[in-house]
Order: structure tokens, then sequence, then C-alpha cells
């Protein structure tokens, strides 16, 4: 008797503290993935608010790579140049730590991560540290981490302190069984690259922080991104960047891929403004977490044939690789953004020929070929 009376103090007071607290919700955010980290169980995921009027607080993560430079230089000056840190693990060239802050970050270091979202009042995340497709292949388990692991512990931050965060997609998320011409918006995916699966990963787990636990993810797929002022970063898409330095420096390009392999692609200023404005574009205005966005389509003859316009003499040869070229033949040949043209109103400024003009005109083979002239 003594037992059960002390059994029924236990129950009713159980009883009395669940109904105390049933009027603040309050949702564990449990970390899902092979991190040890945890977010504590009473974190306010609401916690930090900015106003309307205040410029976001930003940070790039994987800043030195293809395109967060570029990002930072369009943030800075819409945002101010204060307001926008970028991050890497490698040592920055000195007009880069000198236009900008610029701070040393691991994203597989989650307490350091938190401190600079904290010490720093961040707002906005980019996350663009990651290994490409190629680079993925030659050695998985750093991609797994770097683009896996990584992953976890900024969503987990990024929840944690009401971030709102954008995490790049690619047509790497898409494999051989996915529709090609075009591929929309949701379809079949099944990646066979790490870098792939990771993608399809990223897509898939900021979908479920923003219905599990209101985080802000947004996300675009982005094609093959050209730009010229950066150095290929050993994705299949390169050979676009590339053949620009060639045709600058010699005159000659070898190509890695076989001539009619047709890509999506795009110019970096504007796959750096749809990253703004889908970032800027009201919540009630997206339907979808990820959006395909795309400019042109076309092959490396297609891209030699246009710049030939310029340099008559450029020659292309071709010396395939195979892993590459599976790859490539594993992605969508065109993408379909009528989504993200509806929803937020996206339109490129850049085709094919602008695109060969820019580029050209940057490497300087414009000028030098009407001096020949």
């Amino acid at each position: 008797m003594l037992f059960l009376g002390m059994l029924k103090q236990v129950v009713n007071g159980t009883a009395q503290s669940k109904a105390s607290s049933c009027r603040k919700l309050v949702l564990p955010l449990q970390f899902l993935g092979t991190s040890q980290h945890r977010i504590p169980a009473d974190a306010n995921f609401h916690s930090t608010s900015i106003s309307e009027a205040e410029p976001p607080r930003v940070l790039i993560t994987g800043g030195l790579g293809q395109l967060g430079v570029g990002l930072a230089n369009l943030l800075r000056k819409r945002f101010g140049k204060d307001n926008v840190i970028l991050s890497d693990i490698r040592k920055p060239p000195a007009h880069v730590f000198h236009s900008g802050p610029f701070v040393y970050a691991n994203i597989l270091d989650y307490k350091s991560l938190r401190e600079i979202v904290v010490n720093h009042r961040i707002s906005w995340l980019f996350h663009y540290s990651a290994l490409l497709s190629a680079v993925g292949e030659a050695n998985v388990s750093l991609a797994r981490d770097v683009n896996i692991t990584g992953l976890h512990n900024v969503l987990d931050v990024a929840a944690e302190y009401n971030v709102r965060l954008f995490v790049p997609s690619t047509i790497g998320a898409f494999g051989p069984t996915s529709p090609r011409n075009p591929a929309p918006d949701l379809c079949i995916q099944r990646p066979r690259t790490i870098y792939g699966v990771s993608k399809v990963h990223t897509e898939l787990m900021g979908e479920y922080y923003y219905y599990r636990y209101g985080l802000d993810f947004r996300c675009l797929r982005y094609p093959g991104i050209i730009s010229a002022d950066s150095q290929p970063g050993g994705g299949t898409t390169d050979y676009a960047v590339q053949i620009f330095h060639a045709a600058a420096k010699n005159g000659t390009f070898e190509c890695n891929l076989e001539a009619g392999t047709r890509l999506p692609m795009m110019y970096i200023s504007d796959c750096l403004r749809a990253t703004l404005e889908v970032m800027e574009a009201p919540a009630e205005r997206l339907s979808m977490r990820t959006y395909n966005i795309s400019a042109m389509s076309f092959t490396p003859e297609e891209l030699a044939q246009a710049l030939r316009k310029h340099a008559p003499d450029f020659q292309i040869t071709y010396c395939v690789d195979p892993l590459r070229q599976a790859i490539a033949e594993s992605w969508p040949m065109i993408l379909d953004d009528s989504n993200a043209r509806k929803d937020w109103g996206w339109k490129h400024d850049f085709d094919l020929p602008e695109l060969v003009a820019t580029m050209l005109n940057f490497h300087g083979v414009s000028t030098r070929v009407a001096q020949v002239n």
C-alpha cells in the first residue's frame, strides 16, 4: 500500500507537470546523421530576429571557391562591406582579404561554426563548402565528410539561431534514370556520384528541416557555371571554363567530353543574381524549397563554333575521360526552370553569344584578334 501511494503521487505530479507545460510546445531538435553534436532540447529556434529595415548579416562558407568571392562582392554592394563575412579553410589572397571581413571557418568543427554565427550575429548563411563531382569520386570519404557531415552542422546551427540558409544543388543531383530533355523540378533523381548523392541529401534534409523545424531553407539547382576570373574547381562542366583559358593562352584546347555532349550552362553573373533574388523573395511566393534555374544549353562543339566567330584560328581536339563522360551522360541536357520564372520572376541575361563575347573580352582574345586583322 505504501508503494502504491508513492506511485500515485509520482503519477499525479507528472500529470500536473504536463498540464502546466502544455501552453508552450518545445521541439527537441535531434541531429540526424553521423555528427556527435546535438542542438540542446531547450533551444529557442526563433530567439534571433532581424528588423526588415536592417540589412542581413551574412556568412559565406567555402568562400574561396568559384562562386564565393563574386557573391561576397555582390552582397557587399547591396548590404554594405562589413555585413558580409567570407570564410574558408584556405588562406585568402591579399586582394580578397583586404576587400572585406574574412574568417577561418571549418564546417566540420561544429563548435567553431556556432561561435562565428553567434559572435557575428549572422542572419543569412550561404553554404558553398563542397567537393565537386570529379574530385569527389577521387576521394569519396572526404567528399562524404565535407558534403554531408558539414551540411548537418550547418543545418543544425541555422535551425538553432533562426538563420535563413541557402545551400546550392546542381544538375549533379540527377541521375541516368532522370528525364534529360528537359529535367523538371520534381522527378526521379538517383545520381551515381557521391557529389550527386550528397546534393539529393541536401535537398531532402533542407526540406525536412523546413517542415519539421521551420528553418527558412532555400536551394537552387545550378547548371554548369562559367566565370572569367576564377579557376575551375574539379567539376565535369569545367571544360566550358577551361576552353577560354586555353583560347587566350595558345588558341588550342583538348576537351575531355565528347563533342556532342549537351549540358545546361549559365554565366556567373546570372547565377549570383539568381541566388540573391531567391534569398530576397517573399516566403509566400516560394512554392518549393528547391528550384531548377537555367539559361542556355550547348555542346563542346557548339561552344567552339561560337568561339571561332571571334578567334577563327581556334582549334579543339577531344581526348574523352570515361569517368567525366559517364557523369555528363547521367545529367540533364536541359533544365526546366519554369517554376522559378513563375514564382519569383527568374530571368537570365546571358545566352551563348553574350557569354562567349564576355569571356573572350575578359581574357583579351577579342582584342588580340582585332589587332591582327
